[in-house]
């Protein structure tokens, strides 16, 4: 019997969504080392002062269409009770919380508490502190829109509120 050649098939949302996160952590080295190409990563490539702190894995990193910027992309898991400490990025910050529930403190803006399924934006070199409230590790995927050669993360001195 014959198929009509109309017949599609469909895939859900969440599905297609869950597929493409399982793709993209299988394929993390191989997307990291094609975004690079041959070259070698330099030190300030992979200079991030919260890998020190937190669990930070990057997802895949590319030059971006806007001259002197990259895309990075970082999964991040924030442990119980643990906070990020007040830090900058050289450029736009664009997250989702995937798991957890996180207190997110930006500077010149009030405190939120984001949830599972909460995106949240920051604005290049602003200050801010991120901080899981539990009951599980806090997860989130931030997408970096970056100046090339910069740190990613970098501390800053005690806040000041404004």
């Amino acid at each position: 019997m014959r198929m009509s050649s109309k017949s599609v098939s469909f895939i859900s949302l969440p599905a297609l969504a869950l597929a493409v996160m399982l793709s993209a952590g299988t394929a993390s080295a191989q997307s990291i080392q094609g975004a690079a190409g041959d070259r070698t990563a330099t030190s300030s490539e992979r200079r991030d002062d919260l890998a020190g702190k937190l669990v930070r894995r990057v997802i895949q990193r590319a030059p971006s269409s806007i001259p002197g910027r990259e895309i990075v992309q970082v999964e991040t898991e924030i442990p119980v009770g643990v906070e990020s400490g007040w830090h900058v990025h050289p450029g736009e910050e664009v997250g989702f919380i995937v798991a957890g529930n996180v207190e997110m403190q930006v500077q010149g803006r009030p405190t939120v508490i984001l949830h599972a399924g909460d995106g949240f934006l920051i604005p290049p070199r602003t200050p801010h502190n991120a901080r899981d409230l539990g009951p599980e590790t806090g997860r989130m995927l931030s997408t970096y829109i970056v100046e090339q050669g910069q740190p990613l993360a970098s501390f800053v001195g005690q806040h000041v509120e404004k």
